[in-house]
């Protein structure tokens, strides 16, 4: 039987209609995934590029090089002289970043130079600074000898996460940059006021409060504290007391502190009897032989092993 015209023009009609739509259809999935993989590789780009970014940020942070050190520290210390009635710090440049320390003149049997390497929570230095501070202070304004003052960061594991160590010892830096002629009150009031090992130690404000205290009350030192100025200073010199020679001296490097040097010998007297120290710095001065004096047995805190 001949189908009629109308029926087959209708199933013709139906069957192109379906062609044309899976066409259609398979064109659109076509450009659905031509769009996605577009996407997906653009995505990627972007991706690839934010880590790049991140990865470039990072580096260019790791090589900015740290600050300079604060004025009046050229050797990683300050040195304090007297003139028969007052103490004052010898000035200094600031010492560029990462450059080497510019060694103070060595004392001599006329004028003994006395040089602490020290750590502001190291307890043994505590008693050092509390039994000889006060004819330290006498010596040095009389003039008859002079007194360098090396702070370390190196038991900042001992603040309980705070660094105090460093913290401490970039306040006094700042006080040197600003205020260098109250850095020998700040640093027995740094003593008077020292942190058993194993807390967190003063706070910033707490330290600003403490070094105004004592004498240094120029503003600027209380936002170099809080801006943490030196912290990187402070690593830097810590790393060269640590791992270098110490200038002067037949020393090859602080194995612990405190590390008190007299004309480049170390003493290893008591900490607790000024006597014993006063006699170790006159037979010093005189050319005497030191050994009852400088094998005392004097406790000290390690220095960490690098």
């Amino acid at each position: 039987m001949t189908p009629s015209a109308g029926t087959g023009d209708t199933k013709r009609e139906r069957r192109d209609a379906a062609r044309e739509k899976a066409r259609a259809t398979r064109e659109a999935e076509a450009r659905r995934r031509r769009r996605n993989r577009v996407l997906t590789q653009g995505g990627l780009v972007v991706g690839v590029l934010a880590v790049i970014g991140v990865i470039a940020l990072v580096v260019s942070r790791s090589l900015v090089p740290a600050g300079p050190g604060p004025l009046n520290m050229a050797s990683d210390g300050l040195l304090l002289t007297g003139d028969g009635t007052t103490i004052s710090a010898a000035t200094t440049d600031a010492p560029a970043a990462d450059a080497d320390p510019v060694a103070s003149p060595a004392g001599t049997a006329q004028k003994p130079s006395i040089v602490v390497y020290l750590d502001y929570m190291c307890p043994f230095c505590g008693q050092f600074d509390t039994t000889n501070a006060e004819q330290l202070e006498t010596w040095v304004s009389q003039g008859d000898v002079d007194l360098e003052i090396h702070p370390l960061g190196f038991l900042d594991n001992a603040s309980l996460g705070t660094k105090y160590s460093t913290r401490s010892a970039n306040a006094f830096a700042c006080v040197a940059e600003h205020q260098p002629d109250a850095a020998l009150d700040v640093n027995t009031a740094l003593f008077a006021q020292q942190p058993a090992e194993n807390t967190s130690g003063l706070t910033d404000a707490e330290l600003v409060s403490l070094v105004e205290g004592a004498g240094a009350d120029d503003p600027a030192v209380a936002a170099c504290i809080t801006g943490g100025d030196f912290d990187d200073w402070v690593a830097a010199a810590t790393q060269r007391a640590l791992n270098d020679p110490l200038p002067n001296s037949d020393e090859p490097k602080v194995t612990g502190t405190p590390t008190v040097l007299v004309n480049g010998r170390k003493y290893g007297g008591s900490l607790t009897d000024p006597t014993v120290f006063a006699q170790f710095v006159s037979e010093v001065a005189s050319g005497a032989s030191t050994d009852d004096t400088s094998s005392g047995g004097a406790e000290s805190t390690p220095a960490p092993t690098p």
